[in-house]
């Protein structure tokens, strides 16, 4: 997908997309440092939109890894389609305060990691709160739930449900972000 076209299905979708530019090399890069891939065997991502970290994570997954993305955008999941033809890749067209039940219909228990670009500060709380802590319970003992934001209006959404978790400052992307990195213990 091209630049402009991300551009203009964000205008028409900017409710389930909540930015109006791909996230950054360096947004990536502070995203997946945080994940061990010669260890991980499950990773999810939540709102993968165009597939800007979906890439870097089955660059680096091993090949007996899983990769099971979440997304409700219709031009995202075209796309996504169209662009990963991974056997350890898995696309789901639901939304993600519906994950514990699917992953389980998969016979997914738990998660090595997870990765978010949910745009929650648009959705209800209500919603918000199911998601995170679905990511609490889907996590294995010392997993991590990453996700960013433009800023830090859900902190205690967080510290509230994971206790422990990190924050990194990314100035490089437009608009600068703030990546989360959430450990289970």
């Amino acid at each position: 997908m091209q630049k402009i076209d991300f551009f203009k299905n964000t205008l028409k979708n900017i409710r389930t997309t909540g930015t109006i530019t791909r996230s950054s090399k360096f947004l990536s890069k502070a995203m997946l440092s945080n994940i061990a891939f010669e260890k991980a065997k499950t990773i999810i991502e939540l709102g993968p939109g165009d597939g800007v970290f979906t890439s870097y994570l089955l660059k680096k997954m091993k090949p007996d890894s899983r990769l099971i993305a979440f997304e409700i955008n219709e031009s995202f999941l075209e796309h996504l389609k169209e662009t990963f033809e991974d056997p350890r890749f898995e696309l789901v067209s639901e939304s993600a305060e519906h994950m514990t039940e699917i992953l389980r219909t998969k016979g997914i228990e738990s998660a090595d990691y997870i990765i978010s670009a949910i745009p929650f500060t648009i959705l209800p709380d209500d919603i918000v709160k199911i998601i995170v802590q679905s990511c609490y319970e889907l996590l294995k003992p010392g997993g991590k739930f990453i996700q960013f934001h433009y800023a830090l209006s859900n902190r205690k959404l967080y510290t509230d449900i994971f206790k422990n978790i990190q924050i990194k400052f990314v100035a490089l992307n437009v608009p600068p972000a703030f990546v989360m990195v959430c450990e289970k213990k």
